[in-house]
């Protein structure tokens, strides 16, 4: 999976992504969803790492079937939160402090 983190004054922003997403557009119905580099572009971690930027996000995005999956069995995004946008997933998690 590819992880970009961010910190912004709201804290820290993580997106995460499925290495095969990313670079692609993905619609259903009105909604379109683009993978862009620019966002979720970073670095190739293993699961381990996703969890661990993900227990530290204060806002996350989540895209690939892969990625939201982990996120759902870890108890991070509950799954009826879990978008399907054409042929795959695509989750956002928000930290309350």
């Amino acid at each position: 999976m590819i992880v970009n983190e961010r910190e912004t004054k709201e804290g820290l922003l993580v997106a995460v992504c499925d290495e095969d997403v990313l670079g692609e557009t993905f619609e259903e119905g009105e909604l379109s969803l683009t993978v862009t580099e620019e966002f979720y572009g970073g670095d190739e971690v293993d699961e381990n790492a996703v969890l661990e930027s993900l227990g530290r996000a204060a806002v996350a995005n989540i895209v690939g079937t892969r990625a939201v999956e982990l996120a759902v069995d870890e108890g991070f995004v509950d799954e009826a939160n879990v978008l399907e946008v054409g042929a795959t997933l695509h989750a956002q998690l928000l930290q309350m402090q």
